[in-house]
């Protein structure tokens, strides 16, 4: 399985938000809704996203922009722009002079005017829909140029968006996972880009052959002699040349890795957590929560039960 398969393994929209965003200069948003992950086009006009203790990213007509929601951000047409609006969980579509809620199915924020910036925007409801793995792979903001990717155009994405017809919801959905795909098809394939070193390292014919042999069998008692053996190399080999690629032993990665799966299995299911330790290679509940807390800071109990999800309103 290739890098982007691997962290977009069960990432599916259901109930997807979108908004057209219509906005006239000088504007700028504040996001504190707290939607797990964002993006969004320019359809007219440039933005810029300035997250939270990060430097401001723009956005040009046509990029597509991917955002984590875990820390608030802003969207301004400079980043000098003080926010006059912010959008909370409970309202997603201000209502304020500039950004007024349009009536009706459209989807629509604002009213048009020639010099209005126009963005394009689509949000996951849910963070069940996005793995850890995902999230914790992604930077805070993640912009793919206009034509480097699949994904439909910020016009046509706005056509489908301002429509209401049967079966919509559902295309918006894949819409937005498509839009998702194509955005980290796109981060991986660029060689200045950052992804998380693991995903570099499947390329790698040892160590991805090991990479693959802890995804797809967590639960096994894995030992690095065991690893070796099944990728064909030396003991030595593998722990040095592994950790030199993924910057952690193998047996580290193998314990973040479960933690992981175990942080999704809380989250997507009714399991005790005695029953999704032994899922992840755990001996039961108390091992998971020693490795949980070590590595996370928390309990498991307390990553199944967080504050309420995002909703728009």
């Amino acid at each position: 399985m290739d890098a982007v398969s691997e962290v977009l393994a069960g990432v599916r929209a259901r109930g997807a938000v979108f908004r057209r965003t219509i906005v006239r200069p000088p504007w700028a948003l504040r996001i504190t809704s707290g939607a797990p992950l964002t993006l969004a086009a320019m359809l007219r006009g440039r933005a810029w996203i300035v997250p939270d203790r990060q430097d401001p990213v723009p956005v040009g007509v046509g990029d597509i922009a991917v955002v984590r929601g875990d820390v608030p951000y802003t969207v301004a047409d400079d980043p000098r722009t003080a926010p006059a609006l912010t959008v909370t969980r409970a309202d997603y579509c201000p209502g304020a002079e500039g950004v007024e809620r349009a009536p009706g199915p459209d989807r629509t924020c604002g009213t048009p005017a020639a010099e209005a910036a126009v963005l394009i925007s689509g949000a996951f409801e849910r963070r069940g829909e996005l793995s850890e793995r995902l999230l914790r792979a992604l930077p805070p903001v993640l912009v793919v140029p206009a034509g480097a990717g699949p994904y439909p155009s910020a016009a046509a994405l706005a056509e489908e968006v301002i429509r209401d017809r049967p079966g919509q919801q559902l295309l918006l959905d894949r819409l937005l996972d498509l839009m998702l795909v194509a955005a980290l098809r796109s981060w991986f394939d660029d060689p200045d880009a950052r992804p998380p070193a693991w995903c570099r390292a499947l390329d790698d014919p040892t160590v991805g052959t090991a990479l693959r042999l802890l995804h797809e069998a967590p639960a096994r008692p894995w030992t690095v002699a065991d690893l070796a053996a099944e990728a064909g190399v030396s003991r030595a080999l593998l722990a040095r040349r592994f950790t030199a690629l993924v910057g952690e032993p193998p047996m580290s990665y193998l314990a973040s890795w479960r933690v992981a799966l175990a942080a999704d299995l809380l989250r997507e299911t009714d399991h005790t957590v005695d029953v999704v330790a032994r899922k992840v290679g755990y001996s039961g509940a108390f091992a998971l929560s020693v490795a949980f807390k070590r590595l996370r800071g928390t309990r498991p109990s307390d990553h199944r039960n967080p504050e309420p999800e995002w909703r728009a309103g």
